[in-house]
């Protein structure tokens, strides 16, 4: 089953990684030689030993070994703080250590925990048979204390309307759900809690858990642990609804045996181990989760056994790093932290905010993984922060290939979105980057459900991001500073002003885009400078002239501080968060609502409610909720955005730019759109009314991005 890398590709990257460093009248073997393990060991030796060392099956075994330990017996989990996750972290410690990391590290963080153990429900079809439904969980307490009698039944999506009038206090309440195209767990959970339900019951009919009708789902609650919510096949949801269907009053006795336990200011851990380079303190950071739904072979295991087949691929072929490589499992990616928006990424932001920041300043990169053994599409993508890249895409065509996958090459894509750990290092102010999947197919059908399994796996697909992600540890161990390029964040800044907005608005942009063009001048300088730098230090790392590189990485010290602080600077100042949680500048939320706005408005003054409804009034902020659920649950998951501390918001915290409440207007015009000529001046007013917030705010933000792309410039200024 394994192939064979192509010779050709791999001559390629030698080449490739010669061709800037050595002279004509020189042969390239008295260029490439350094010194590792006291002997004389080429360049291209160092790459070709890795590709040599490194193992796929020795990566897919220890994927499948990270199983052993679950929740629940039927259907897997391995969750914040459970005592499967302590386990499995426990496990990953010690093969840190087997395969030759040194100062294995745990570091304890504190968040909400979470353990699934079952949710049996049991009830009698419509051919009049007992029936077992094993249902999947979500992060909510729920303890029948053994099987229980609950009446259950169906309220279709769950909306407001559809609970209009239904007794629901006590019952099991069954919805259909699209988390992709319409609304989170959490709505329909908390609007059944708010109507008396014991419990939702979810089946999701698109978006997810499309790969088969007996998929289950699971993904984050964003919710408070008191709204209880499961999730429940296709397959058993429709037997369950014919069932109900026959009873006189659509509603049936069953029997359910569940227990979901969340615990508040638990503990859970990180795990770290070093491949120390000849600079302790300068940091090169792999990544990966270790939680997981169901099984989780792809998300996340496998991405586990990437980090630590590159960690067992370099030690193996002898590589001697010039930085210290620090290859980091961590916790409690898929949720960690109860009654949140944002309550994913606790283990890496805890990581790189609480309990490692002096990391920050010191770590080159952070390569994070998701989802590797599997061919997302034939393009392979890097996902990365802007300031990368550049860089990444001109290593891209060095990499070698493997048969069999990714007939169109590489692509890099930026920016960052926040689906992943990747995101809190990088907003932390450490350079980001993954393999993305989130274009992919598979984020339909197999992503979150019990599908995410061995039967996924593509060997080829594992063996390619071996070979590129140790390629690109080496890679970036070969240069002396940071290789951020700021050109590519500036420009798309520029790119993102939308001019016709500004205009209606009566908002200056020439100062902005003013600023932006005199910064980008400043940073393709500071560029010329990085590039130099570093081809002059991998002409002597080729060389094997230590006492040259040496020299070199310590006169470029202040200048690749200079670099990192600039970069967690722009990180601080350009990135936000839309109400969905896209990254977007900032004044991005305001030109958003400004164009919605103008077109709401317009529409009514035309009387055309229902564009103003069906085109932009849902598009504006978190108001897509008003139309569906009660004013009580909108308020609720807006001010847990808008008012809870910063260790509840954790990676969000401070990048929600506004918010306009536009509940009560949607509301207001819901009931009209089907009157004849209707009187829709107070909602005029209301829009209005927002319409002026909303270029106050474009002002604002413009003023403030003004300040800081002057800032970023003076910044970059010094390092030219």
């Amino acid at each position: 089953m394994k192939k064979l890398i192509s010779y050709v590709t791999l001559s390629m990257l030698v080449a490739m990684l010669l061709v800037a460093c050595t002279p004509k009248n020189e042969t390239s073997k008295e260029k490439e030689e350094t010194v590792q393990e006291g002997k004389i060991t080429t360049r291209e030796d160092a790459n070709s030993n890795y590709l040599s060392a490194v193992d796929v099956d020795y990566a897919y075994n220890f994927t499948k070994s990270l199983e052993e330990f679950k929740t629940n017996e039927k259907l897997g989990y391995r969750t914040a703080g459970s005592e499967a996750e302590l386990k499995t972290g426990e496990k990953i410690g010690e093969e840190m250590k087997k395969i030759g990391l040194t100062e294995v590290t745990k570091d304890e963080f504190t968040l909400d925990t979470w353990t699934f153990e079952k949710a049996d429900l049991t009830f009698t079809d419509a051919e009049g048979k007992e029936y077992l439904a094993v249902l999947g969980g979500y992060q909510t307490n729920f303890d029948t204390d053994g099987e229980k009698e609950f009446e259950i039944i169906y309220a279709g999506k769950g909306t407001e309307a559809d609970l209009e009038g239904v007794d629901v206090e006590g019952k099991l309440v069954l919805v259909d759900i699209n988390q992709r195209e319409e609304w989170w767990i959490n709505y329909p959970a908390y609007q059944a809690h708010l109507k008396g339900a014991a419990a939702v019951i979810a089946v999701q009919e698109a978006g997810y858990s499309e790969v088969d009708p007996d998929a289950l789902n699971a993904q984050d609650i964003i919710g408070p642990a008191d709204a209880p919510a499961f999730s429940m096949s296709q397959t058993d949801a429709n037997s369950l609804k014919e069932a109900l269907k026959a009873t006189e009053d659509s509603t049936m006795t069953v029997k359910f045996d569940a227990k979901s336990t969340v615990e508040f200011d638990g503990k859970t851990y990180n795990y770290y181990g070093k491949i120390i380079g000849k600079d302790p303190d300068s940091y090169i950071i792999l990544s990966a989760h270790y939680d997981s739904y169901f099984t989780g072979f792809q998300d996340d295991h496998a991405a586990i056994g990437l980090m630590m087949g590159v960690a067992k691929g370099l030690i193996d072929s002898g590589y001697k790093p010039e930085k210290t490589i620090i290859f980091n499992a961590l916790a409690a990616e898929e949720w960690g932290v109860s009654d949140t928006r944002y309550d994913w990424s606790t283990g890496a932001y805890n990581q790189i905010f609480n309990v490692h920041p002096e990391w920050v300043g010191k770590a080159f990169a952070n390569m994070n993984f998701e989802l590797p053994a599997y061919e997302h599409t034939t393009q392979d993508e890097i996902r990365s922060v802007y300031e990368l890249n550049n860089y990444l895409t001109q290593f891209a065509e060095k990499v070698p290939t493997v048969e069999g996958v990714y007939k169109d090459g590489i692509s890099v894509v930026s920016p960052l979105r926040t689906w992943s750990d990747d995101f809190s290092f990088a907003i932390a102010g450490v350079p980001a980057l993954r393999n993305d999947f989130q274009d992919s197919d598979f984020m339909r059908s197999h992503y979150h459900s019990q599908f995410d399994n061995e039967d996924t796996y593509n060997e080829d697909a594992l063996k390619f991001h071996l070979n590129l992600y140790g390629l690109l540890a080496m890679h970036y161990d070969e240069t002396a500073v940071v290789p951020l390029d700021f050109t590519t964040r500036l420009k798309a800044l520029k790119d993102d002003v939308n001019a016709e907005v500004f205009e209606k608005a009566e908002v200056s942009s020439e100062e902005l885009v003013t600023e932006i063009d005199r910064v980008i001048a400043t940073a393709e300088e500071v560029n010329a400078r990085v590039a130099k730098v570093n081809e002059d230090y991998l002409a002597a790392l080729t060389k094997g002239d230590s006492d040259t590189a040496k020299k070199l990485y310590e006169e470029s010290r202040d200048l690749n501080s200079g670099l990192l602080a600039a970069f967690k600077y722009a990180e601080d100042q350009f990135v936000r968060l839309t109400w969905e949680d896209e990254p977007i500048f900032p004044h991005k939320h305001a030109q958003n609502n400004l164009d919605n706005l103008t077109l709401s408005i317009d529409a009514l003054n035309e009387g055309d409610i229902s564009s103003a409804l069906d085109e932009y009034l849902w598009a504006i902020d978190n108001n897509w909720y008003a139309y569906d659920f009660d004013k009580e649950v909108f308020d609720y998951f807006t001010d847990y955005v808008l008012e809870a501390p910063k260790e509840k918001l954790m990676w969000g915290n401070g990048r929600i730019v506004g918010h306009e409440d536009l509940f009560d207007t949607i509301n207001s015009l819901q009931e009209k759109s089907e009157q004849a000529n209707a009187d829709v001046t107070a909602e005029l007013e209301k829009l209005n009314g927002a319409l002026e917030r909303q270029k106050e705010l474009l002002k604002t933000t413009v003023a403030d991005e003004t300040a800081s792309v002057k800032e970023l410039g003076s910044m970059l200024t010094e390092l030219k």
